[in-house]
């Protein structure tokens, strides 16, 4: 049976300043897969998901997710559509715990309106209780367990990320989209991150990231897209980019291809 096409762009172009960031890029995300964006520094990697994300407006193309055409909608309304991403830099509410960051995450989940909440109906009862089990599920999936009731501020930066992982999952979406999720972790906090990205993809969820450590890369991706320039140079899978003259090249300025750093 040939994949499904969970999420397609269609010439997407993003420009700042009269400098193309994106130039046409067509990439097609299999439902159930693992997909890697990676490449050079300044290739449009976060471009590419600003521009699917609807954090910035593409200049040209298109975007579809599970076949609608999701091009320039409000970065919200794509959220509540099934994509989520953890970002970068979106810092956990300092003051929060674990388990309160989670449940904040889980807000656009809530059936019950604010009359409900107000008056404490049964339905709200029930969706709270759910909320919370769903949200301790979730700590516990990512392995925070033991520090459910610490304020995000305590946490380490390994943690801090799984808690940002955490908080993309709340919104029990169907493309998780990560960007770069262990830039700045040790070797045994990466393997950790490899593990619960397969454990997710288990989950029946759609894994699209980005990604600079190459060994995470090529560990766990099913197909990887290459970007240099704003441009789509290759696809495959990862014996095939390793391979692949193109990428090499456009990776050779410190040979990152090799030998991750």
């Amino acid at each position: 049976m040939a994949p499904r096409d969970l999420l397609v762009t269609e010439g997407l172009s993003v420009e700042f300043g009269g400098v193309r960031a994106l130039a046409g890029v067509d990439i097609a995300v299999h439902e159930g897969e693992i997909l890697a964006v990676i490449g050079p520094n300044g290739a449009g990697k976060t471009t590419f998901f600003n521009a699917i994300t609807g954090t910035c407006a593409p200049a040209g193309g298109r975007v579809f997710f599970d076949g609608r055409n999701i091009t320039g909608k409000k970065s919200h309304e794509i959220a509540r559509l099934g994509l989520a991403r953890s970002f970068q830099n979106l810092k956990p509410f300092a003051e929060m715990t674990v388990t309160e960051n989670i449940l904040i995450g889980r807000e656009s989940h809530l059936a019950s309106n604010l009359l409900d909440a107000v008056l404490r109906t049964p339905r709200f009862r029930a969706d709270e209780a759910a909320n919370h089990r769903k949200a301790r599920e979730l700590v516990a999936f990512v392995g925070l367990d033991k520090r459910r009731n610490t304020l995000a501020r305590d946490l380490t930066y390994g943690e801090q990320k799984m808690l940002e992982i955490a908080r993309a999952l709340a919104l029990e979406p169907r493309i998780l989209l990560l960007d770069e999720p262990v830039a700045g972790m040790n070797a045994t906090e990466t393997g950790f991150v490899m593990e619960l990205v397969r454990k997710v993809q288990a989950q029946g969820i759609t894994v699209v990231l980005i990604e600079h450590d190459m060994r995470m890369v090529m560990g766990i991706s099913e197909r990887i897209y290459v970007l240099d320039h704003g441009e789509l140079i290759a696809c495959g899978d990862p014996e095939a980019i390793r391979s692949n003259s193109r990428v090499i090249e456009a990776y050779l300025g410190g040979g990152k291809l090799a030998h991750h750093h």
